[in-house]
């Protein structure tokens, strides 16, 4: 057998293409055990096809040539039986455009549903952080509306805190609905409190002096409107804000005493 002029024939370019008869495939199968020249060359045929498809889509996957020539072709194993049967020029090149017009078919639908299945989830990521942030935004929205709602109650009484020794420059406000037995701090005058400290907010008794604790400015910094609703259920004749451990004090630290205010003053 003239092995050259059987592999200028054309016949293993329709094999690889999978345009042979049963018959065909079993013959050149059983040369490419014969003759290494051969199955040398159906290698060459395949990867020549696998560079003509990766210029195609750029983004084939390392197997990607595995699945097209499944699809080109029913993979049939070499056995060592032969048949006859002989290939034309140019059904070789019928077979060349059929597996590379395929093969770029198959991979361009690939990469087209890749990049539909991605936009696909980037779509919804996005529709569910937007819907998040509408959310949020609409409690936060609803969350001032009731404060200022609270504090422009008519039965709220306003009591201004003003700066102490410890602190001048800070003040603060009160607004106490007595019927409801609440206080809204406004915090806004006083300075972010340093790590480890807090600030805690009393309720005073003047004669004799007598404060109780009503509650903590806690998260003072991530708080962006500095109001702070607190509850009070006491006789309350003057607010005080003191700094204070994290976690609070049992009596107020007054050397480190922020605001003070007395109710109708």
């Amino acid at each position: 057998m003239d092995v050259k002029e059987y592999i200028a024939s054309g016949i293993l370019e329709l094999y690889v293409a999978g345009e042979l008869s049963p018959e065909e495939n079993l013959e050149v199968q059983h040369y490419a055990i014969q003759y290494p020249e051969i199955k040398k060359e159906i290698e060459e045929i395949e990867k020549a096809i696998l560079k003509l498809t990766g210029a195609a889509s750029p983004k084939m996957p390392q197997d990607g040539f595995a699945k097209v020539k499944a699809e080109i072709r029913d993979i049939i194993p070499f056995t060592p039986e032969a048949s006859s049967g002989k290939g034309t020029p140019w059904r070789s090149y019928l077979g060349w455009a059929a597996s590379v017009l395929l093969a770029i078919g198959l991979f361009w639908m690939y990469t087209e549903n890749s990049k539909l299945k991605s936009e696909i989830e980037l779509t919804n990521q996005e529709r569910q952080s937007l819907e998040n942030i509408l959310t949020d935004t609409q409690e936060e929205i609803t969350s001032k509306e009731t404060l200022l709602q609270q504090i422009r109650d008519k039965n709220v009484t306003v009591i201004a805190l003003g700066g102490q020794t410890a602190s001048p420059s800070s003040y603060a406000k009160a607004y106490w609905n007595k019927e409801e037995q609440k206080v809204i701090i406004d915090a806004q005058g006083l300075p972010e409190p340093p790590d480890g400290f807090t600030y805690q907010v009393w309720s005073l008794k003047l004669d004799p002096l007598t404060p109780t604790s009503i509650g903590l400015l806690d998260d003072f910094a991530s708080q962006d409107t500095k109001l702070f609703t607190l509850e009070n259920a006491n006789e309350s004749e003057a607010f005080g804000i003191t700094l204070e451990p994290e976690g609070g004090s049992k009596t107020p630290t007054l050397e480190q005493l922020y605001t003070l205010g007395a109710v109708g003053s």
